[in-house]
């Protein structure tokens, strides 16, 4: 049965705090790198996260500023799009591109729309135009716009933790390193010592 005392000797011992005369210089920086890399991890997470969160709204505002140019016109969709027939209120469905047609300043057009997976040929969808007639994906959703902001903090988050743990891993590496060329210099000064015939 393990007790708080012996957690706390296991973790002093693990962090070098033991005084153990044998224990280098190099074996106690590597036993803090893991708790550096947490407590920088915990004190530049909300910066990064609120960074990231900032540029996301930032560019929600200039994607729906952009959008507000953007004219729906009726198209009917000529092949059915790939997906899942029940869309499970939009849980499982997607954006995918289709052939349709539609009609914009009298002439009848047609090309590649935007439409949610699963919709079937010959069902009606807005297609987005912009003043040139060039098709656009549809406006963002509230829904989608919170998305991007959780997605855009999630990945800096994640960046974050791979950022630091690359720093640790070249860190221990280095320390590891140094410890063999130490070594080796310990065992060409002693080595010699034990060949010696007495």
């Amino acid at each position: 049965m393990t007790t708080p005392t012996m957690t706390w000797t296991r973790l002093t011992r693990r962090l070098g705090s033991d005084h153990n005369p044998l224990r280098r210089r190099s074996d106690l920086i590597e036993a803090w790198l893991l708790p550096a890399a947490i407590v920088v991890f915990l004190a530049l997470g909300p910066l990064v996260a609120s960074v990231a969160v900032w540029l996301a709204h930032s560019d929600n505002a200039a994607t729906r500023q952009a959008q507000r140019s953007l004219d729906p016109v009726p198209g009917v969709v000529l092949e059915a799009a790939p997906g899942p027939m029940m869309s499970a209120n939009g849980s499982n469905s997607w954006i995918v591109w289709v052939p349709a047609r539609w009609t914009a300043a009298g002439h009848l057009r047609a090309g590649e729309v935007p439409a949610i997976s699963g919709t079937r040929a010959g069902s009606v969808v807005p297609v987005w135009l912009d003043h040139a007639g060039n098709v656009r994906m549809p406006p963002l959703t509230a829904a989608q716009a919170r998305d991007r902001v959780i997605v855009a903090a999630s990945a800096a988050l994640a960046a974050l933790a791979v950022a630091l743990a690359c720093v640790a891993l070249v860190c221990r590496w280095r320390l590891n390193r140094a410890r063999l060329v130490s070594w080796e210099a310990s065992w060409q000064s002693v080595g010699p010592q034990w060949s010696r015939p007495h």
